[in-house]
């Protein structure tokens, strides 16, 4: 098992794809680390189902992906070794993500996937990662926070000179 990530990540692309069953429909997020490392996680699962929620980095995946004999096909299980927890769901739907991030091929009728051209891939999480993009999560914080010091800023100082009040 290899270590999740424990420093901030900022997402930099959100997306849905159905299960490998095609029973549910997942969330997942792809994020940058600070120095430029790739990571994913499955957020979402609407057919129930427990799942772990942790960041897994992109070069423990390819470490189990490439870890394989060329001549034996893939499957899911080889991402087993990446959870803390020993569920199934977790490199089923993990599974599921790459393939519809075209990482990985399912080979004709079977449940066998082979690895895919990886280039145009990384192209695209080169360019996310080059991106600005700030996660919506981070917008919803940095507009409360601007919220926030506004309120302190505008905020009307009692007056501290007297008025004169004159006698009739």
């Amino acid at each position: 098992m290899k270590k999740t990530s424990s420093e901030p990540i900022r997402v930099i692309k959100t997306k849905t794809c159905p299960s490998i069953s095609n029973k549910s429909t997942l969330g997942y997020q792809l994020g940058s680390s600070s120095n430029n490392k790739l990571y994913i996680k499955v957020v979402t699962n609407d057919g129930g189902g427990n799942f772990s929620k942790d960041w897994i980095a992109w070069e423990d995946i390819q470490k189990a992906l490439k870890s394989c004999s060329k001549e034996e096909p893939l499957n899911s299980f080889i991402l087993s070794r990446l959870y803390k927890q020993n569920n199934s769901n977790n490199w089923g739907f993990l599974w599921a993500c790459l393939v519809d991030l075209n990482v990985v091929n399912p080979i004709s009728n079977t449940r066998s996937y082979e690895l895919h051209n990886l280039k145009s891939f990384q192209a695209e999480i080169k360019q996310l990662m080059a991106s600005k993009t700030v996660s919506p999560a981070v917008q919803k914080k940095r507009a409360l926070a601007k919220k926030v010091s506004k309120k302190t800023v505008t905020k009307k100082r009692p007056s501290t000179s007297k008025k004169k009040t004159t006698k009739k």
